[in-house]
């Protein structure tokens, strides 16, 4: 990441002058957690009533539409959020979205996407995969949106708690790493998957498999 921020455990940083904007860039996180599950058993709920797929096919597409969101996780986070930030306006763009998080990775109101934007993204990829998916889209989004809220949960958690004692360790130590050691590797916070596929996975990964994470 070229545009490092130096990060700070404590406090929050205000983005926007007008009080309207500055709010609406706040949310709690059992706000977007809600309207995703919502919407995806929405969704779910008109499969099973208004379409002829069986269940074994959308049980299916449930899946590859959650793992499609790890991949997408993964690009908009490296190639979005940690963008180059070569004229002011990228770098001001960058900071907005994703750069303040960095520099305030503890400010638990900027951890997900604001509740009036994860609607309308939502239904933008409701309109936009049933052009290319038909019917399909109603068991394939479900999955992506489920995978969505299941990253901004752990997200939260990675930032707000400290790491379990058992499996799921690896995913607080993975994403301290991308905060605290080294921001040009690592992407993935629901999973690393993508970070072996693409060889982003850095030498301080591979090496603090058994560590202790850096505290948040």
């Amino acid at each position: 990441m070229k545009n490092k921020t130096r990060p700070q455990n404590k406090g929050s940083k205000q983005l926007f002058k007008n009080p309207i904007l500055e709010r609406l860039s706040r949310t709690h996180i059992a706000v977007p957690l809600i309207i995703f599950f919502t919407y995806a058993s929405g969704l779910l709920y008109w499969n099973v009533t208004h379409t002829s797929l069986s269940l074994s096919l959308s049980l299916l597409m449930f899946i590859v539409g959650l793992l499609a969101f790890t991949w997408v996780e993964y690009l908009v986070h490296r190639y979005l959020f940690h963008m180059e930030t070569y004229t002011q306006f990228r770098a001001k763009l960058q900071y907005i979205m994703h750069g303040v998080h960095h520099e305030f990775p503890r400010d638990k109101d900027r951890l997900a996407m604001p509740p009036l934007l994860s609607i309308a993204i939502s239904t933008l990829l409701l309109f936009l995969f049933k052009l290319i998916l038909g019917d399909l889209v109603f068991s394939f989004l479900p999955g992506f949106l489920v995978g969505y809220a299941l990253y901004l949960a752990i997200h939260y958690m990675v930032h707000a708690y400290q790491p379990p004692k058992n499996i799921f360790k690896f995913l607080w130590i993975n994403h301290s790493i991308h905060h605290y050691k080294d921001g040009d590797g690592a992407y993935g916070v629901s999973s690393p998957l993508w970070d072996y596929i693409y060889g982003t996975r850095t030498p301080i990964s591979h090496k603090a498999k058994d560590q202790t994470p850096v505290s948040f």
